[in-house]
C-alpha cells in the first residue's frame, strides 16, 4: 500500500488529518469532544507546538499547527494514542479507532494560512451540519470571533494577516469567512504538489531540499516521481524563455521546432510531468510526446553539439533550484 512521505523540520506548517477507521465515528458524545480537547490542551503544552485552528467532525479531524521543533509524529502518536485508549476503555472495545496514518500536508504559512483557516472553519457548513460557522461548537472558530476562548489555540498569525488594528480583527475574521458561506470557497488542496507541499514555486523547492534520497528508496512512498524530480515545469520553461528570448506563447509554436523539441526533452527529463501535460503545454498528443522525446535522445547520442547546448542549460537550471 502506498504510504505519503512524511517530513519533518522545524517550523514547519502542517494541515493535519485523520479519520475513523473505515470512516466510522470517532467522536460518539458531547464529552468526547471535549476529552480531545483536553488532549489537545495537554499536547500543546507537552509538546511546545502552535495549533492555529481546529475542527472536530464525527468521523475525522482536522488541525492546522506549526512545529516549532521537528516532532509532529510525537505529536500525533500522543494525540491520537490517548485518545484512542480513553475511547477504548470507555467503550469497552479494542483495536484501532483511527484509520491507518494521519495524513499531514506541509503548508506555505505566508500564502496559504489564512485560506486554510477559513477553509477548515467551514467544513461543517460544507457537510450541510449547520448554517455558519459560528453554530458548530467542535471548532476553534469561536476563538477566532471572540465567542469564546481555547486557551491552547494561538489566532494570533491568522487575524495579524486581516487586520493590523487588533480591535478589528475578530470582526475582519468574521467577515472574511463568511463572505464565501454561500456561494462556497475554493479548495486549497487542489494545489498540493506530490500529494504532501502546499505554496509557492519557491516554497515547494524549498521543501523537495529537505528531503533525504533516502526517503524515496522505499518503493511503497506515494508520489515518488514528483518528489524526485530535479526541477520544476516553472524553471524550466522560464529558463527556455530567457535563453531563447521568446515568450512561451512564441516558444510552444510548431514553427519553433528546436527550442520546442529542447523543452519537450528537459520537461521529461528532469521534471516529473506527464506526457499528458507536456503535450497540454506544447500542443501534441501524449503519444507524439514519448516519440519526439525517444527521437531527441537518439538525436543527442549523433550529435556532439546538442549534447553541450542541453548540458549547459542543465547546469543553469541547476543553479536556478539553488
Amino acid at each position: 500500500m502506498a504510504r505519503p512521505l512524511r517530513l519533518e523540520y522545524e517550523g514547519a506548517v502542517y494541515h493535519v488529518t485523520s479519520r475513523g477507521n473505515e470512516r466510522q465515528k470517532i467522536f460518539f458524545s458531547a464529552r468526547d469532544y471535549a476529552r480531545f480537547k483536553e488532549y489537545l490542551c495537554e499536547s500543546v503544552i507537552k509538546f511546545r507546538y502552535l495549533l492555529h485552528g481546529y475542527v472536530l467532525m464525527t468521523n475525522h479531524y482536522h488541525m492546522i499547527i506549526e512545529t516549532p521543533e521537528a516532532n509532529l509524529s510525537a505529536i500525533m502518536h500522543y494525540l491520537n494514542g490517548s485518545y484512542t485508549t480513553y475511547v477504548n476503555v470507555k467503550r469497552r472495545r479494542c483495536g484501532h479507532l483511527f484509520q491507518g496514518r494521519f495524513k499531514s500536508i506541509i503548508v506555505d504559512k505566508d500564502s496559504y494560512l489564512l485560506e486554510l483557516s477559513r477553509y477548515a472553519h467551514l467544513n461543517p457548513v460544507r457537510a450541510r451540519m449547520v448554517e455558519k460557522p459560528e453554530q458548530y461548537p467542535h471548532s476553534s472558530y469561536a476563538s477566532y470571533v471572540g465567542t469564546s476562548t481555547d486557551s491552547f489555540v494561538t489566532t494570533s498569525s491568522v487575524l495579524d494577516m486581516v487586520s493590523t488594528k487588533v480591535h478589528e480583527r475578530r470582526k475582519r475574521y468574521r467577515e472574511y469567512v463568511e463572505r464565501v458561506v454561500a456561494g462556497g470557497c475554493e479548495n486549497p488542496f487542489k494545489a498540493v504538489y506530490g500529494g504532501i507541499i502546499l505554496g509557492s514555486t519557491d516554497f515547494i523547492k524549498d521543501a523537495l531540499s529537505r528531503i533525504e534520497p533516502q526517503q524515496l528508496e522505499k518503493e511503497e512512498t506515494s508520489c515518488r516521481r514528483p518528489l524526485s524530480a530535479s526541477s520544476l515545469v516553472t524553471d524550466v520553461l522560464a529558463l527556455a524563455c530567457r535563453q531563447s528570448g521568446l515568450t512561451l506563447d512564441q516558444m510552444t509554436d510548431p514553427r519553433c521546432k528546436d527550442v520546442r523539441k529542447k523543452v519537450l526533452y528537459l520537461l521529461k527529463k528532469k521534471t516529473s510531468t506527464a506526457n499528458r501535460e507536456i503535450g497540454d503545454l506544447l500542443g501534441m498528443c501524449p503519444a507524439a510526446v514519448a516519440k519526439a522525446y525517444q527521437r531527441y535522445v537518439q538525436l543527442m547520442e549523433r550529435d556532439e553539439q546538442l549534447r553541450r547546448e542541453i548540458e549547459v542549460f542543465e547546469k543553469e537550471l541547476s543553479r536556478v533550484k539553488g
